[in-house]
């Protein structure tokens, strides 16, 4: 089968290349999955890069890229109560193949008529879902969201005007194509082309109530201008950090404020799907599969065109999110 592997450590670009490896074996309690398409993540760059902690490690030789994905229910192993023909989303490893062999507790069952381009970017939406609850925003008050255009952040945005909370977007540059006010921020603060400080671009926007909460992305020197920015008992959740440079704070900017940093670790990272979330992932699916969830794609490829998916992944998330058809 076909599949985008790499026998090294590093950069993305440097170090996958596309195999003809053998269709995995499946044993007991695991599903054979013929992939339909994968969804190309930063997350899965930290894992090329090994910057994740275990169990989230390479094994080489031929580690297969990837780390979300949905297919279709090829072949189950025995104590398996999943049917054949099924189609599932999952977050696992080895999603940039042709076929993949997944423990059933991982997966997570679909429609049959669902958007296979969505389904593959399932972990997408849970996570948006959940870094929104993790901000403790309520509806009324104000969230920054950083990486405005990022896939996440639309999400976050779109799942937060579903509850009446007020965004205020910050992005590096604004894009004719995508008005995020349509999607529902308050406000967009456009850093390119700063008129004032970000705290002041912030209170002036508030009204000078300030933020209730923070989704950070990016890192740098505006993620300390947003966190002196948050009001008495604020939250800041970082979920990336796409900027090489360092933020700086006081003691007194965390402890005066009664201000909460914490980190957001996506839901499947360490342990599969919880009986008690199958309320939940039919929701957040039902919303995220709905025609009026806008979902920015920026390219569909065949794993043959890897490089291409993953070049405009690494220096143009801007443009959608990539996907692998398989």
């Amino acid at each position: 089968m076909k599949a985008i592997v790499f026998d090294e450590i590093g950069s993305p670009l440097d170090v996958l290349y596309l195999a003809d490896i053998p269709v995995p074996q499946i044993k007991d309690r695991e599903v054979l999955v013929r992939m339909v398409s994968a969804s190309v993540n930063p997350g899965d760059f930290l894992f090329i890069q090994n910057l994740y902690p275990e169990p989230k490690k390479p094994r080489f030789p031929r580690q297969i890229a990837g780390n979300h994905g949905a297919g279709i229910i090829e072949k189950v192993g025995a104590k398996v109560t999943l049917k054949p023909g099924t189609l599932v989303a999952f977050s696992y490893y080895n999603t940039w193949a042709a076929f993949a062999a997944v423990p059933a507790e991982w997966l997570i069952p679909l429609p049959d008529n669902y958007s296979t381009e969505r389904a593959g970017q399932l972990m997408n939406p849970i996570t948006a879902w959940d870094l929104l609850a993790d901000s403790r925003v309520q509806p009324g008050q104000w969230l920054a969201l950083t990486a405005g255009y990022s896939s996440i952040s639309t999400m976050v945005l779109q799942f937060a005007k579903r509850r009446g909370i007020n965004v205020i977007s910050l992005v590096r540059r604004l894009h004719e194509d995508l008005d995020l006010r349509n999607l529902g921020a308050t406000d967009v603060i456009d850093l390119s082309s700063p008129t004032l400080g970000v705290r002041t671009n912030v209170m002036e926007i508030t009204g000078g109530a300030g933020l209730n909460g923070i989704i950070d992305n990016v890192g740098g020197p505006v993620t300390g201008e947003l966190i002196r920015s948050l009001a008495f008992g604020g939250q800041m959740v970082i979920n990336g950090g796409m900027s090489a440079e360092r933020f700086e704070l006081h003691n007194f900017d965390v402890l005066l404020s009664g201000v909460e940093i914490r980190a957001n670790v996506y839901r499947y990272f360490f342990a599969p799907p919880a009986d008690g979330d199958a309320v939940m992932l039919r929701e957040i699916a039902g919303v995220f599969g709905g025609p009026d969830f806008h979902v920015p794609i920026g390219g569909v490829h065949p794993l043959e065109d890897f490089k291409l998916a993953v070049t405009h992944s690494w220096n143009r998330p801007d443009l959608g999110k990539q996907i692998f058809r398989m």
